[in-house]
């Protein structure tokens, strides 16, 4: 066997053992997307009467004289950037965090985030980080969502800060999702007004006392269904990704048994050809 055909060889050994670490790892994010999608679905529904019981009450304040909703000038912001603890996920963690810094361009903040990879990058450009979780990108809990809600109202609530945006990806479809932000506080009532309906309810001792009392615990649930929605799209990624690299894997090893299969072939029919011109002298 030539040295051409011997390096052809040991590549296509090469391209073959990363093709079965890229294969396994799609069928593991696989299975990580089962259980991060029902986990999310069981989710959905605490959100949703969350909502709408915010809604309701919103639809029944007079005033705005409520400390979460005072709209005032910017003068510091703190935005939440949700990403992932590992790599190997295409654009998925790069996405978020670009996001999360055209929400802060031209702002004096500082950033909570969740995962290693906001985090490193975030660092790396010289952001000012207050607050970081790591390692439970993949298995968020609702007392993860709730260190981070208690950590951004208490800051806007004494001024620390006079804005908070969340930026975390939306789950879109099993090959389809977005980066995108969104603001916690002040908080929009007059969406929350649309959304819901004016109650008959009366609220003791007040609407608006009401309303301050299970605004952070929404503020909470915001989060936990961000932070779900997060791993679901983190494991969706990792998964098209690995299956993109097992099918370019598969693209190199059927060029490289074309490229051994014309090397193997020229080496046997110049032996050939020698063989004959000796018997020829």
């Amino acid at each position: 066997m030539s040295g051409g055909t011997r390096e052809i060889k040991r590549r296509i050994k090469s391209v073959g053992s990363t093709r079965q670490i890229t294969k396994a790892m799609n069928l593991v994010a696989s299975s990580k997307l089962n259980r991060a999608r029902e986990n999310y679905s069981r989710i959905l529904p605490f959100f949703d009467m969350t909502r709408q019981v915010i809604s309701s009450i919103a639809g029944s304040i007079d005033t705005v004289d409520i400390k979460y909703l005072k709209e005032r000038e910017v003068n510091h912001a703190t935005v939440i950037v949700l990403a992932g603890d590992r790599g190997l996920c295409g654009g998925y963690n790069v996405g978020v965090c670009q996001t999360a810094l055209q929400a802060a361009a031209d702002m004096d903040c500082d950033f909570i985030t969740v995962g290693s990879k906001a985090f490193d990058y975030l660092k790396a450009r010289g952001k000012k980080i207050s607050f970081s979780l790591k390692g439970i990108s993949e298995k968020p809990t609702y007392e993860d969502a709730r260190k981070i809600g208690e950590t951004v109202t208490k800051a806007y609530v004494s001024e620390k800060t006079d804005a908070v945006y969340l930026a975390y990806t939306k789950y879109i479809s099993t090959i389809s999702y977005e980066s995108t932000c969104i603001k916690l506080f002040p908080l929009d009532l007059d969406e929350l007004k649309e959304e819901g309906v004016r109650a008959t309810t009366l609220y003791e001792p007040s609407a608006a006392a009401v309303f301050s009392y299970v605004l952070p615990k929404y503020i909470n649930t915001v989060i936990y269904g961000a932070l779900a929605e997060t791993a679901l799209c983190e494991q969706s990624a990792r998964m098209m990704a690995m299956d993109s690299a097992t099918e370019n894997a598969d693209d190199m090893l059927d060029s490289l048994n074309t490229m051994y299969n014309r090397a193997r072939q020229g080496a046997i029919t110049q032996e050939i050809t020698e063989i004959i011109s000796g018997a020829d002298l």
